[in-house]
């Protein structure tokens, strides 16, 4: 008696919670409630990724065998069947781990097979409730959006780099049950906090007519990849960014790396003469030429400290609009070699290459931006006509958007911005006008991007052609590109079209994304509803007429 009296007091009081303990681990369940992840949209409301409802099947091998363990054969096998697993795989594995309270059979399964699965009646198997992301868009929308992991987690794109905003917090309910599993009392329940909406800045109707244009354009040219990056100049949002190749979300058996790549903010390439109109801005901000300065460009050759510098055809004397309209690289490299290396660097700089464009995406590179201390005459003529430097399409995007914004620079924006965002200005709008003025000329007759013209609009736009980089020099592939704005006569959409090595005989920029560019930017204007600002030929003819 004295023996039973002194355990019962140790018990009771020296050691009352380890009891409780022993207790709670036996009678004391917690079960999360799963939280939706919040929807993705486009600027117009369209979905581009939404959560569906699924369930996940799990096993408890404990209470299998405790129930007559996998006599019922038939019965489990027509579980794996649909499921959509090994039958016999599937009993093995259940047999391996009879001591198991948790296995998962299936993740992500939908209604249908959950109530297959219910209908079974089977010893041990249960579901918990889980969401699959959905895909509206499918490949035209991937690399932007991004995809989920099997947990709900994001990887890629958006759905990785707001995970926090768009995942919510899953609910917590604290539980007591008997040894039949019935519950018999609600300790505690927390609330679930649901995921947060996130509307994008991007078009939906943009986006697919973008995504269209640069997939057959690879097609077409036989090319490796293509980017197409179109932002509003007003805004700096997004409207379009897109690649081909592209993948499905929806299909996990398409995720793999070298597709779900978005590149145009991780791939870089060098300029090319897409750079020019910002060295004949350098000039005309830093006193060292005007409208009215002629430079003598020669036969078409310049030697510079033993190196070459060549046009692609004799362009003579020249102003500033020629040297542009027949992208001229000796006229651009006289330009440079006049001014300041700091000076041309300087407004590179400011327009923001080499820097991030503020799209905040997972994987942004900023490019190659040159430092150093020394300056040959040959690496400053290159640096004015493209090479020597690399960039991403959407830092290309973003430095023609502060041109066709008169010099306003401005973050890119991936998300619907509510107000416009004020933004600095890094060069003058009289100068910048002037270099939007010459642009207009490289799309007319004699210049170098005839075909980025837009009937009805007026358009500004430079193509480039750059050998791709290789370790100790260049291939003998091509990157071909379009960057532009429109319509010049108050700007609303900048514009770049990268084609990276297309094969066969057409590989220039003004061959291969120059009708991408005139394409795409066509049916964007009409889409936005803008209204045309060129003068039509039989309007000219009428008015001269009309003089007559």
């Amino acid at each position: 008696m004295v023996a039973l009296i002194a355990r019962a007091a140790f018990i009771q009081v020296i050691e009352p919670d380890r009891l409780l303990q022993e207790g709670d681990m036996r009678s004391v369940r917690v079960k999360a409630l799963h939280s939706a992840r919040g929807i993705i949209t486009d600027r117009n409301g369209e979905s581009l990724a939404v959560s569906v409802p699924v369930e996940a099947v799990y096993v408890d091998p404990v209470t299998v065998f405790k129930n007559g363990g996998l006599k019922d054969i038939d019965r489990w096998y027509a579980l794996a069947d649909v499921l959509g697993i090994d039958r016999q795989a599937m009993v093995n594995r259940i047999e391996r781990n009879k001591n198991k309270r948790f296995i998962y059979l299936q993740r992500q399964v939908g209604p249908a097979v959950a109530d297959y699965v219910s209908g079974l009646r089977l010893p041990g198997i249960g579901m918990n409730d889980e969401s699959r992301r959905f895909y509206p868009a499918g490949e035209v929308s991937a690399h932007l959006v991004g995809v989920t992991g099997i947990d709900g987690r994001g990887l890629e794109g958006i759905e990785r780099g707001y995970d926090g905003w768009l995942s919510g917090e899953p609910g917590r309910r604290t539980v007591r049950k008997d040894r039949y599993g019935r519950v018999v009392e609600v300790i505690s329940k927390e609330a679930k906090e649901e995921g947060k909406p996130l509307q994008l800045s991007i078009d939906q109707r943009l986006q697919a007519i973008s995504y269209r244009a640069i997939k057959q354009a690879v097609a077409d040219y036989r090319a490796t990849s293509g980017s197409l990056v179109m932002v509003d100049v007003r805004t700096g949002e997004v409207l379009a960014m897109v690649n081909a190749p592209s993948y499905n979300p929806n299909n996990r058996a398409d995720l793999k790396s070298f597709k779900m790549r978005n590149r145009a903010i991780t791939d870089v390439f060098e300029p090319g003469s897409t750079i020019k109109p910002l060295v004949v801005l350098a000039a005309l901000e830093n006193g060292v030429a005007d409208e009215s300065t002629i430079i003598d460009t020669g036969n078409g050759v310049m030697s510079i400290g033993g190196a070459r510098v060549r046009d692609v055809s004799k362009v003579g004397e020249a102003n500033l609009r020629k040297i542009l309209q027949k992208s001229s690289n000796i006229g651009v490299s006289k330009l440079s070699l006049s001014m300041p290396v700091e000076a041309l660097l300087g407004l590179y700089s400011s327009f923001g290459i080499g820097d991030a464009t503020g799209v905040n995406l997972v994987g942004e590179s900023y490019g190659l931006y040159p430092n150093r201390r020394r300056w040959s005459d040959f690496e400053r003529a290159t640096l004015s006509f493209g090479y020597g430097l690399s960039i991403t399409p959407a830092q290309l995007a973003r430095a023609y958007a502060v041109l066709g914004a008169e010099g306003v620079n401005r973050p890119l924006s991936i998300l619907k911005t509510e107000s416009v965002v004020p933004g600095k200005q890094v060069a003058s709008q009289e100068n910048t006008r002037k270099v939007l003025d010459m642009l207009e000329s490289v799309t007319q007759e004699g210049g170098s991007a005839r075909r980025a013209a837009v009937d009805g609009y007026r358009v500004g736009a430079k193509t480039g052609t750059a050998k791709v980089a290789v370790a100790g020099g260049y291939g003998d592939e091509y990157i071909g590109y379009t960057a532009g704005i429109a319509p010049l006569s108050e700007p609303r959409i900048a514009m770049v079209v990268v084609i990276n090595e297309p094969q066969g005989d057409k590989y220039y920029g003004g061959q291969v994304a120059a009708p991408v560019f005139s394409d795409v930017m066509k049916s964007s204007l009409q889409i936005l509803n803008i209204a045309p600002d060129a003068q039509q030929p039989f309007l000219q003819i009428a008015n001269t007429d009309n003089r007559n």
